[in-house]
């Protein structure tokens, strides 16, 4: 399951709905990358969303 490790966004749910109107269910996976980044002065594998990751480029 993607999840991200700094925010805790994860999968939604929902329904996939046709144009018969058939409804299915189905999720949207959060868009979770895997990033090396150094935390506490050690450098670890992070999951994170790539929402996160642009704040954090952003902010520096």
């Amino acid at each position: 399951m993607a999840k991200c490790e700094v925010c805790g966004k994860g999968p939604q749910f929902g329904n996939h709905v046709s144009f018969s109107q058939r409804h299915v269910k189905r999720r949207w996976n959060a868009n979770v990358q895997k990033k090396r980044m150094v935390i506490d002065g050690k450098q670890r594998q992070v999951k994170i969303c790539t929402t996160c990751l642009k704040s954090m480029y952003k902010t520096g």
